[in-house]
């Protein structure tokens, strides 16, 4: 039960799943750190440093965390891996003496952060696969609806609204690749003591026995280690982790800002899920505000600002380590996965509850598509015989006059002043013109893009 009379952080109760918090979970901290002692203990009794009933002991008392007496011993002390430490060698009087021997602190540490990335990852790509296969759905059934789309914010040619959403697809499906490349790639510190040199397990085993020593334990824990650290693994790691999770949340912002703008009453095409008792406003009743695509926006700035904080930690680690990176790591590697969590989660319930206006998309791409056709009207005069850099001007002149009517209420009168216009009927016909100004066929390869898309999701998430 959070005791709410002390402040608490918003991702223990209001974003992220219960399932990122369990992993990222102090407790659940210190059962790794446990679990990592035992393994260490178990390799150890293979060279004959620990004895069976040692290591039964300790692996008996794993999961008796005590995190009121651990935080007592080190208001004391002042280290909380040392202090965790005490309070597991005192629940286990048989194997309590043999507890860290040859390590240093981030030997467990930073081998315990590289298990909770590689988890969090797998969390992150599950959500991501779903995300994906939701967004498919989408994509195929709007694959040909046509939307006016927009350069520099202002209407330029039509696409699809399925074609929209393969754009973002295209990129998510990159950021799996991407995260799946980091999760197989991370790598603990393994156990090469307070430089790197591993010089205490070299004193108990040897050079090959040290090597042999961690490939017990990378084998038991499923983690590869790096062959070279300082005392920590190398902070680049963490950089890399956190530039791929902003990559994501990139994606994301964007969606969600375009969502927001096509969610404005001026436009209306598109809007999120609003719920029959959700309040937009308290001041303003009528308000339907796009709370969720601005709570993604919101949270992907936090996770973009982490990197600025990852990278100063690998550039500034001064030798062979300075403990300036410590307090930090603790916020902004549980905090940015649960901030990527909950991105995810609101994405999907977005992409699932969307609400498409076709009534919208078709009054806009009345309003501005005509517009669009002039291109195709340049091409086929040119292609007739006609000077190009003359035509455009002509065709810039129409567009302007009626941009203007437009602008000022009036329906749009573009392919009515196209059509009385003697230059261009000089050049094309009437009957062809016509067919010119058929704009919802000129969407190019959206369609069969979208669908070829939306396969791809189906074949690999579906």
């Amino acid at each position: 039960m959070l005791d709410f009379n002390i402040h608490q952080s918003p991702f223990s109760f209001r974003y992220g799943s219960q399932e990122m918090r369990r992993l990222w979970s102090e407790a659940n901290k210190r059962r790794i750190w446990r679990k990592i002692w035992v393994e260490m203990a178990k390799a150890q009794m293979q060279f004959g440093l620990a004895a069976k009933e040692q290591v039964d002991d300790l692996a008996a008392h794993m999961e008796d965390i005590d995190i009121p007496q651990a935080l007592e011993i080190e208001s004391e002390i002042h280290h909380d891996l040392m202090a965790e430490m005490h309070v597991f060698a005192r629940q286990c009087p048989k194997g309590g003496g043999i507890l860290h021997l040859g390590a240093t602190s981030m030997d467990i540490k930073d081998n315990a952060e590289a298990l909770l990335i590689k988890k969090s990852l797998d969390l992150i790509l599950a959500k991501l696969a779903q995300l994906l296969e939701k967004l498919g759905e989408k994509i195929n059934a709007y694959a040909s609806l046509p939307v006016m789309g927009c350069t520099h914010l202002q209407p330029a040619e039509p696409t699809t609204l399925g074609y929209r959403l393969a754009n973002y697809a295209q990129d998510l499906m990159n950021d799996y690749n991407s995260l799946l490349e980091v999760r197989n790639t991370v790598k603990g510190k393994g156990f090469k003591g307070a430089v790197g040199t591993a010089a205490a397990n070299v004193m108990l085993f040897g050079q090959e026995g040290q090597a042999r020593f961690e490939e017990i334990i990378s084998k038991s824990l499923d983690l590869p280690f790096f062959y070279i650290s300082s005392q920590t693994y190398s902070r680049r790691q963490d950089f890399t982790v956190l530039s791929a999770l902003a990559a994501l949340a990139a994606g994301a912002h964007k969606f969600a800002f375009d969502l927001r703008l096509l969610q404005s009453e001026m436009i209306g095409e598109l809007s999120e899920p609003f719920a029959s008792a959700q309040v937009g406003s308290s001041a303003m009743p009528f308000k339907r505000n796009p709370i969720e695509s601005e709570k993604i926006d919101s949270l992907s700035r936090l996770v973009s600002s982490a990197l600025q904080t990852a990278w100063a930690n690998h550039a500034s680690s001064l030798l062979e380590r300075t403990l300036d990176d410590s307090a930090n790591r603790r916020v902004i590697l549980p905090q940015t996965f649960l901030a990527v969590d909950e991105i995810l989660l609101t994405f999907t319930r977005i992409i699932e509850g969307l609400r498409v206006n076709e009534k919208a998309i078709a009054v806009n791409l009345e309003k501005f598509g005509q517009f669009s056709a002039l291109e195709s009207i340049l091409t086929e005069a040119v292609k007739n015989g006609a000077d190009r850099l003359s035509m455009h001007e002509v065709l810039r002149q129409i567009s302007m006059q009626a941009w203007e009517e437009t602008q000022q209420g009036a329906a749009n009168p573009l392919q009515k002043l196209v059509l009385e216009d003697e230059v261009v009927k000089a050049w094309i016909s009437m009957e062809r013109l016509e067919e010119l100004f058929n704009i919802e066929t000129y969407t190019g390869i959206a369609e069969a893009r979208a669908l070829e898309i939306a396969g791809q999701i189906r074949t690999r998430f579906g």
